[in-house]
């Protein structure tokens, strides 16, 4: 079938919006009518070459933050139906590699074809570009096109009354920040958290640690309307830098120390993290959540104080969350206007005006753009 699709043809160059054509899904997979998609910052980081190696290069399809409704399925599908509403998984979670049996389906073994965005199925494309070149998937689902075929492991079934031009923000960000406050960071009551970057991960590490009862969550972003947005989503205090909330600290934890930071910046840098610890407490935990460029080595903390203190650095991927428990869980919430999702969206997109939502992204002027498909 023919539909459309943002390709990026070439590094630090606008998505192009062209004309795809798209094999019907083969075993394991499931043809999806795109309702909704973030616009993610790591997909960003596509265009700028940061991920190089990590994801496909051009031509490739962008997007990972979608819902939609599956319009056919291929054989051996018993998960979905035709009809069914969906949101998808960044990361897929096969349920029977070795991490999904484990309880780490956050690192399903599925991650393998992120570098070639092929088909976890058979390792062949079923998005081409109009005169026939195989195009890669970012995440292997290729969200910013009208239609995408993806595995059904990548796919999280929902309630058909739930929005989901909300609830695409729970395949990506949302999950990704709040289990990174939640899960990763283990955040308790009566907790000290700083949040690093407040955009569309940020806002929910915020909205994560909030719910897990800490003391004090402060935001730190450069952008005032993030900081407001911050404030919204349980923030008690909001800086515009690092270098602000080290100065205030006293006024936060009583000279103390964070007990948990979390690392959300659009993107990550070795000072940045060397900065980040020194917000640490004694026992504190630094969850580094955003990525890095994938060329960079190395990091600027002070190896004796994470000894004699007792600091942790950890990583975080998708906020450490199991997609089948996890999407679900947070958009009931949501329904039950537990979690906020509305105040996330500061703009809605069409397909083709892709580009101005992340020039907008690049400009401090939106939370989470997303692209609202017809």
């Amino acid at each position: 079938m023919k539909t459309r699709a943002a390709i990026l043809r070439e590094l630090h160059q606008p998505w192009s919006v062209e004309e795809i054509e798209l094999d019907p899904p083969k075993a394991n997979e499931v043809l999806v009518k795109m309702v909704a998609s973030g616009l993610c910052h790591s997909d960003e980081h596509v265009l700028t070459g940061d991920l190089a190696g990590v994801v496909p290069g051009p031509p490739m399809i962008g997007g990972h933050e979608g819902s939609g409704i599956v319009q056919e399925v291929g054989d051996n599908v018993t998960y979905v139906a035709p009809g069914d509403h969906v949101v998808f998984g960044f990361v897929p979670a096969c349920g029977r590699c070795y991490q999904c049996s484990r309880g780490n389906s956050n690192l399903c073994e599925g991650l393998a074809n992120f570098g070639s965005g092929l088909q976890i199925t058979d390792n062949t494309a079923r998005h081409h570009t109009s005169d026939g070149e195989d195009l890669g998937l970012m995440c292997i689902l290729g969200t910013f096109a009208e239609h995408t075929v993806v595995n059904e492991a990548s796919c999280v079934k929902v309630d058909a009354d739930w929005p989901l031009e909300k609830g695409c923000l729970l395949g990506c960000g949302v999950l990704t920040g709040w289990g990174s406050a939640v899960y990763t960071a283990e955040t308790g009551p009566g907790d000290y958290v700083a949040v690093v970057g407040c955009g569309g991960l940020g806002q929910n590490a915020v909205q994560g640690a909030a719910m897990a009862g800490a003391r004090e969550v402060v935001a730190i972003d450069p952008v005032e309307l993030k900081r407001e947005v911050a404030m919204e989503m349980g923030a008690t205090k909001a800086y515009s830098s690092i270098d602000e909330a080290v100065a205030q600290g006293e006024e936060v934890h009583w000279g103390r120390g964070f007990d948990k930071v979390i690392m959300t910046m659009g993107v990550g840098s070795s000072e940045d993290v060397g900065k980040a610890y020194g917000l640490l407490g004694q026992r504190g935990r630094l969850v580094i959540t955003n990525l890095h460029p994938s060329t960079e080595v190395g990091m600027q903390v002070p190896a004796i104080d994470m000894t004699l203190n007792e600091k942790q650095i950890v990583g975080s991927l998708f906020g450490s969350c199991n997609i089948r428990t996890d999407i679900p869980r947070l958009f009931e919430m949501y329904v039950q206007g537990k979690l906020n999702l509305d105040a996330l969206i500061t703009n809605t997109y069409t397909l083709d005006e892709i580009n101005d939502g992340y020039e907008a992204m690049r400009n401090g002027e939106n939370v989470r753009g997303v692209i609202l498909f017809d």
